[in-house]
């Protein structure tokens, strides 16, 4: 067998009022934010009590796939790993090569790929097996599964939840709300060394397609940084007044861009984005991330089943650097900004 377990590799989110500021400062790994920012941020996950519901989530997900692992003929382990928050990814692979793990599947829970949703948490991951070779402990090579925006079971898993937010709109207004799917925003310049934008495009339109929805739209939220710096847009906020003052009389949100209904889409959608349709007197509805849908249980089974049938016959070479380890994507101008 060439694999002998799985990595789910996630952001991660505090679990109480304490872990708020220390968890930010994980995020910020040492970078210049003005501390109002950070404050401002803050602020958001007090609103929830501290509790980023990320990490619960996650664990569902990491238990859908194992329990699906286990009924096939290859019946791997599943372990989960975050970059900001417990478990740490250092302690993970830590964990993993303690257990004997050797060759491993990582599987980053972000569908559209950009240097902050994924070559970041690539990079953290080469950092852990470094931290592994200080600490004297066998290394724990990891392949990486590829793109998976478009699979049929992730877009169907969309179109259910969107299906069963339309489905709470009143009647008179429902035939014509829009579908505004939404996802983080980061810096041009990082967007155009990648195929973030391309992927939720295609992402947004095949669940649009699969809904028989002609009537959609693809925004942006978290927006952060300099004002002056160039970043996706519209912003959400701003599109929402703008198309509610164009008669708009219905908008259905479906947060395209996540895995997990964690605090920044909690804030950002049911939170800022809700408060601006209550003024504005916009009827909106908010479809649920995949969270721990059975659906997306089901394509993650089906990723991880293709990867080992794809290396049955021996494991995937490495591309190598002078580390002895994977080569890592290169960073973009600009980083991600805190959550």
């Amino acid at each position: 067998m060439p694999f002998d377990a799985v990595l789910l590799i996630s952001f991660g989110g505090p679990q109480g009022p304490d872990d708020i500021r220390p968890f930010l400062a994980n995020v910020l790994r040492g970078r210049r934010i003005p501390s109002e920012r950070i404050e401002e941020v803050a602020h958001h996950y007090e609103l929830f009590g501290g509790v980023s519901p990320i990490t619960e989530l996650t664990m569902k997900q990491a238990a859908g796939l194992r329990s699906r692992l286990e009924t096939s003929a290859h019946g791997l382990p599943v372990y989960v790993g975050m970059r900001n928050w417990t478990p740490f990814l250092a302690d993970t692979l830590a964990r993993m090569s303690r257990d004997g793990i050797r060759h491993a599947i990582g599987f980053i829970l972000a569908a559209q790929k950009s240097y902050s949703s994924c070559g970041q948490y690539k990079q953290n991951v080469h950092d852990a097996r470094l931290a592994l070779r200080d600490a004297g402990l066998a290394d724990v090579d990891i392949t990486y599964v590829p793109n998976w925006h478009a699979h049929d079971r992730f877009i169907e898993a969309n179109a259910q939840h969107v299906r069963e937010a339309m489905a709470t709109l009143p009647a008179d207004v429902a035939p014509r709300a829009r579908l505004v799917f939404t996802a983080h925003s980061i810096p041009v310049p990082s967007a155009e060394a990648c195929q973030y934008r391309e992927q939720l495009q295609e992402s947004a339109r095949l669940v649009a397609e699969r809904l028989g929805h002609a009537d959609w739209v693809l925004v942006y939220q978290s927006r952060s940084g300099r004002p002056d710096d160039p970043w996706l847009g519209p912003d959400i906020c701003d599109y929402l007044r703008e198309a509610r003052a164009g008669g708009l009389e219905a908008a259905v949100l479906c947060p395209i861009g996540f895995v997990c209904d964690h605090v920044e889409v909690l804030y950002d959608l049911d939170y800022e984005a809700a408060a601006v349709c209550r003024e504005v007197g916009l009827e909106m509805r908010r479809a649920e991330t995949v969270n721990d849908d059975p659906r997306f249980l089901d394509m993650m089974d089906d990723v991880v089943e293709q990867m080992m049938d794809r290396y049955a016959t021996g494991r995937p070479l490495q591309i190598v650097s002078a580390t002895g380890f994977e080569r890592r994507e290169g960073p973009p101008p600009h980083a991600r900004p805190p959550r």
